[in-house]
């Protein structure tokens, strides 16, 4: 491949972002053509200059053509090239450091693709261009991968939002997206991120999670799994909660896995992280509004229309507004075995957070309407919770049971118990059944599932 910088073509690092203010740049030495004679030794020229050098030399045109592997060949070829022309001492790791550098700023996401394919890492938190964090095992650290500038971070958000046909700039400062993998993004820029763009990556889980994983975790005990596997077969309608980065999106992947593959299923997401394994899934995902503030498809009008899609179950990945009213609407109607995930601390504060979400959708409803609703639509609401250990554990089991008077009464099936904390900080702890008859006993019976249940119960 033959790189050539034309007359009027810029060099990346030249180019600056509208919405982001970054100091000037040095004006990049004159272009030197790869025939030419070495030129005459640069006088302390750093890594950061040959870098400069090398990205005037590269054609974008020939670059998006070629295959990756001769692409890194030709960059690594350059850079020995120009390093040899302004007399840079550079060994093997330095030059194969700086090629799979320039590699990455030209091709994927710059200091973000290490961090990308490292699957100890669940999520990336930029925080200006020189400040990264990741979540590694529970824990947040910062590391010392960094953007060049701001402009360079700029590019790479830039980038991540074009993919999929959003933009990001001053104009459109905030935009939610996803990486070619799966991967959640949410991207913040200047004015009103004051420290350079922001970004918050969700990674996307390569391996497939299913509850043998998560015992092995220590996130929920045999006999819980088995518990919930039952829920799943009785069709039990199942509210998933717990707060940001908890792992609920795990857990609906997990339960999902235990559906009966014959059934239809429809999955509505706001961002798309859902990885169902059955044949016979549809998989809706909302639409942002253009830069003319039209166009949008929210949750709520994707519920509405999966219900005239005829399917067994629906599967609403996260509900955060209005739509919690078509939630527990599609639930009451023959579609049981439902499942949905909303953000709250316990099973009594998920009860709360619903009825507030229906009342942003139909505000004169009665209160008392609403909590009928949600008495008959949910059976079962699984807590989850992220501890100060970092493990994701199950927390809470609780049954919708009824109502006393205009208080929805819950009843706790299952609990996590702390007992003691012990080497390298892992809490200790085991889950505990309450021994009380579920009200979904019928169901259980109708099923033939009900030994089972005893059993699963009898198991904590």
């Amino acid at each position: 491949m033959a790189f050539g910088r034309r007359p009027d073509m810029l060099a990346d690092d030249q180019i600056q972002h509208p919405s982001v203010e970054a100091p000037p740049l040095p004006e990049p030495a004159p272009p030197v053509a790869r025939a030419a004679t070495p030129a005459a030794p640069a006088a302390g020229i750093s890594l950061e200059e040959l870098r400069r050098l090398c990205l005037t030399r590269i054609d974008p045109a020939a670059m998006h053509k070629a295959a990756p592997e001769a692409l890194q060949a030709d960059i690594d070829q350059l850079v020995a090239q120009i390093a040899d022309e302004r007399r840079l001492q550079l060994n093997t790791r330095e030059q194969r450091s700086l090629a799979l550098d320039l590699v990455r700023d030209i091709t994927g996401l710059g200091p973000l693709e290490p961090l990308l394919a490292d699957e100890t890492i669940t999520d990336i938190f930029v925080n200006g261009p020189h400040c990264i964090y990741v979540e590694q095992n529970g824990k947040l650290r910062q590391i010392e991968a960094r953007f060049r500038d701001a402009a360079h971070a700029a590019n790479v958000s830039q980038r991540i939002a074009s993919a999929i046909g959003r933009r990001i700039d001053e104009a459109s400062p905030m935009v939610d997206a996803r990486l070619a993998d799966g991967s959640r993004v949410n991207i913040v820029f200047p004015p009103l991120s004051l420290q350079g763009p922001c970004l918050s990556i969700r990674k996307f889980a390569k391996k497939r999670i299913d509850f043998e994983r998560l015992i092995a975790f220590g996130s929920m005990s045999r006999g819980l799994a088995k518990a919930l596997e039952i829920a799943s077969r009785c069709r039990l309608n199942i509210v998933v909660s717990g707060g940001t980065g908890s792992g609920k999106t795990t857990l609906l992947n997990a339960m999902s896995r235990l559906i009966d593959p014959g059934e239809r299923i429809i999955t509505v997401e706001d961002a798309a992280e859902l990885q169902l394994q059955q044949p016979h899934v549809v998989r809706l995902e909302t639409r942002a509004p253009n830069i003319e503030g039209k166009g949008e498809i929210s949750q709520r009008d994707l519920v509405k229309n999966a219900l005239r899609m005829r399917p067994d179950r629906i599967i609403i990945g996260e509900v955060r507004g209005p739509e919690a009213f078509d939630m527990l609407q599609a639930m009451n109607t023959g579609h049981d075995g439902s499942m949905s995930s909303v953000h709250a601390n316990n099973a009594r504060d998920a009860v709360s957070r619903i009825e507030n979400m229906v009342l942003m959708g139909v505000a004169n409803l009665p209160a008392r309407a609403i909590r009928t609703q949600i008495v008959s639509a949910v059976d079962l609401i699984v807590q989850v919770q992220r501890m100060r250990d970092g493990g994701r554990r199950i927390s809470q089991v609780a049954e919708v049971v009824g109502m006393d008077g205009d208080v929805v009464i819950l009843n706790d099936l299952f609990n996590f118990v702390f007992q003691g904390e012990g080497s390298g900080g892992r809490l200790i702890g085991e889950w505990r059944s309450t021994g009380t008859k579920p009200r979904f006993q019928d169901r259980l019976e109708y099923f033939g599932l009900e030994k089972a249940w005893a059993a699963a119960a009898a198991e904590e």
